[in-house]
């Protein structure tokens, strides 16, 4: 029998629970993976307490590597020892073993290794497309990125430095500063002891950004529109802080016409195509050494529960993986 973790009821991370399941053999189109490793981010945590609302019992997790162990009929392009990960496929990677779709996989080239590719696949797909689709980031631009020391801004503020921008960040703590600053970031603003909005119009000489990224919600959202310049974009992409408030839509336009837009993963690797062409820009840069992936801390599958309670208490920095 192959061990998960699943949830029976929503709540709180003791709602977690180790099961015994019988995973059985790959159907048309499905391939069964041996799990090595796997990536533990906000979703989650959504997932968990029912701001995602799942179908229950529900296994959690959207992300992981391992090794082909059995391909079903139609599957063509993977065959068993292969080495795989993913970052876009259906809820269930806290698992030693599981069945999920061929095409949601990609091979993992020899310089990328398993517990790597658990802490990088959904957060650096989201990098991708957060920096190279929803705004495509330009040498020159200011750009305003909330948790910059936490898994996705780790990566995200490295790629984007990269391709010339200027990096504001903003953390919670001096150690978390010092990580940012590593990562990539030209200015690191402690949302703690300075006004964001302050600093960004110090740091930008008032002419503020044409991009905000915010995974934090609640807490930053009415903020970061005061972030941004006329026409600017704000890309909402989380809520670590709760979900954000209704508010009326001519606030847009009194702050200068901005915009507004709430992206998922999933809409932007839809197409096996789409995801192979994301997931090879995200390997060319881990590659070329231009994004260091860290792994802040890792915990036994069977203890994820203790790593939801300090990702929710925002102990941790970087990337989180469940070594399974």
């Amino acid at each position: 029998m192959t061990h998960v973790i699943r949830i029976h009821k929503i709540g709180g991370p003791e709602v977690l629970s180790w099961d015994e399941v019988e995973v059985g053999k790959p159907g048309p189109g499905e391939a069964r993976i041996r799990q090595t490793a796997v990536g533990l981010n906000y979703i989650d945590t959504y997932n968990r307490s029912g701001i995602y609302p799942l179908k229950l019992p529900s296994g959690l997790g959207g992300e992981g590597a391992g090794v082909v162990e059995e391909v079903g009929p139609g599957v063509t392009d993977l065959k068993p020892g292969d080495r795989v990960a993913y970052g876009n496929a259906p809820i269930g990677a806290y698992a030693e073993a599981r069945l999920i779709p061929a095409d949601r996989l990609v091979k993992l080239p020899p310089g990328v290794s398993d517990q790597q590719a658990a802490a990088m696949m959904l957060k650096g797909l989201t990098a991708q497309y957060l920096l190279r689709q929803t705004y495509r980031v330009k040498p020159g631009d200011p750009i305003l990125f909330h948790a910059a020391a936490g898994g996705v801004g780790s990566i995200a503020c490295q790629w984007a430095k990269h391709l010339g921008t200027t990096v504001i960040g903003t953390v919670g703590s001096n150690a978390k500063a010092a990580l940012a600053k590593a990562h990539g970031c030209d200015h690191v603003i402690d949302y703690t002891k300075e006004d964001f909005v302050n600093r960004v119009a110090e740091i930008t000489d008032g002419r503020k950004l044409p991009v905000v990224y915010d995974s934090v919600g609640k807490d930053t959202f009415m903020k970061s529109l005061d972030c941004l310049a006329p026409l600017g974009l704000l890309v909402a992409f989380g809520q670590s802080s709760g979900l954000v408030e209704p508010f009326s839509i001519n606030i847009l336009t009194g702050k200068g016409s901005l915009y507004v837009t709430r992206p998922t993963l999933a809409h932007y690797a839809s197409t096996p195509e789409k995801l192979r062409t994301m997931a090879k820009e995200l390997f060319d840069v881990v590659a070329a050494g231009i994004v260091k992936i860290e792994i802040g801390q890792t915990y036994k599958l069977k203890d994820v529960a203790q790593a939801h309670r300090d990702l929710e208490a925002r102990k941790t920095t970087g990337s989180t993986v469940l070594v399974v």
